[in-house]
């Protein structure tokens, strides 16, 4: 593994590029908006650790206020749980026999609940904790509109009369919305939200049908989680982008009801070549994701464009091209998968300009697949 971009006590100027660098007044400003719009509304916060993959981030997270963190991933789990993170819910499904065996592994260190779309799931997992002796909370996730993973809310009942008939604990509806969070208007995005609520609603009909206690509902993101929290059905929210704020989300409209986030996570390039009519600076795909589009040049008017594996283009656009060894800071794209392109986190205090670094944090979940 290289050795970090930077040490503490560096001046921001010191900061080897590409680097992935956090500014800690911006990350803690966002940090401390979302856990006071949860609090002022009787909600739970469980923010998804999945996008910055670290147990350092995920401890600020909980001494602001949240109950506990979110994961895609076992492993992210396992990462988490090994830097001392003590409330993880695996908002996922997991069916192979080897893997709930980690889970209830897992489940023995710390408080563990994970989502099920299945009574063959259901099954594998309680085999799982018998043999282990272990117990989580179980959460029955509906299809609220994603098209991805979850039962239809008229199912939920029938799979959660399986979690309680197989001794498990069950512990309410899994029911995120991930293709609302992207669209632009925030009146779609209401739209989308109106509808996901109307499903949960079902969901939870049903439940009470077979004879079940929901005792909660959680979900909701970065683009949408003011709707669910005025829904009156979600008791948990599971937010996770806000934290760092990348390009795709800031192109969201604004939510009246939310508080705004400031853009905290950026990837410092430096300009490696320059020609008449554009600069060439030593960040490309390997520094940043661009499945949800290419970087946004911070605080200039700049065009990024693709440059390949090790290169981004910068074209002037309202701003004249910065000159050869010139720092660039960019803002990616979309910032989970761009974190888990890097090792650490280089965590600058005082401002992108004339910051200094106060610590180099690993990223502990980084490469967590499986």
């Amino acid at each position: 593994m290289p050795p970090p971009a930077a040490c503490a006590g560096d001046g921001v100027d010191a900061i080897t590029t590409p680097a992935l660098v956090i500014d800690l007044d911006a990350m803690e400003r966002n940090l401390q908006r979302m856990a006071a719009f949860a609090a002022g509304r009787g909600l739970r916060l469980r923010p998804h650790a999945k996008m910055h993959k670290s147990a350092r981030i995920a401890a600020l997270q909980v001494q602001a206020g949240a109950v506990g963190v979110c994961v895609q991933k076992l492993a992210e789990a396992e990462a988490l749980a090994d830097g001392g993170v003590q409330d993880i819910f695996i908002s996922n499904e997991i069916v192979a026999p080897d893997k709930l065996a980690r889970v209830a592994a897992l489940a023995q260190r710390v408080r563990l609940a994970i989502a099920v779309d299945s009574p063959l799931g259901v099954e594998r997992l309680a085999v799982a904790l018998r043999a282990a002796g272990a117990g989580l909370d179980v959460f029955v996730e509906i299809d609220v509109g994603q098209g991805r993973c979850g039962v239809a809310p008229a199912a939920a009942g029938a799979l959660a009369q399986q979690v309680v008939a197989h001794g498990l604990r069950f512990a309410g509806l899994q029911a995120y919305h991930g293709r609302a969070q992207h669209l632009r208007a925030a009146a779609e995005r209401e739209s989308a939200i109106r509808h996901a609520v109307a499903l949960a609603r079902a969901a939870q009909a049903s439940i009470t049908a077979a004879g079940i206690a929901c005792p909660l509902v959680t979900g909701a993101g970065t683009g949408s989680f003011a709707f669910e929290a005025a829904s009156g059905v979600y008791g948990e929210l599971q937010p996770g982008s806000y934290l760092f704020m990348d390009r795709d989300y800031a192109d969201n409209e604004p939510t009246p009801q939310a508080p705004r986030f400031e853009h905290a996570l950026f990837v410092k390039s430096q300009v490696m070549s320059r020609g008449e009519a554009h600069a060439v600076v030593d960040a490309g795909h390997k520094s940043h994701a661009i499945d949800s589009g290419l970087p946004r040049v911070h605080g200039l008017d700049l065009e990024f464009a693709n440059g390949g594996d090790e290169h981004g283009i910068l074209r002037p656009r309202g701003d004249a091209l910065p000159a050869l060894g010139d720092t660039v800071w960019l803002i990616p794209g979309h910032c989970d998968p761009t974190v888990n392109l890097h090792d650490h986190y280089v965590v600058l205090r005082g401002g992108l300009s004339k910051g200094v670094v106060e610590a180099v944090w690993p990223i502990d979940a980084r490469g967590c697949l499986s």
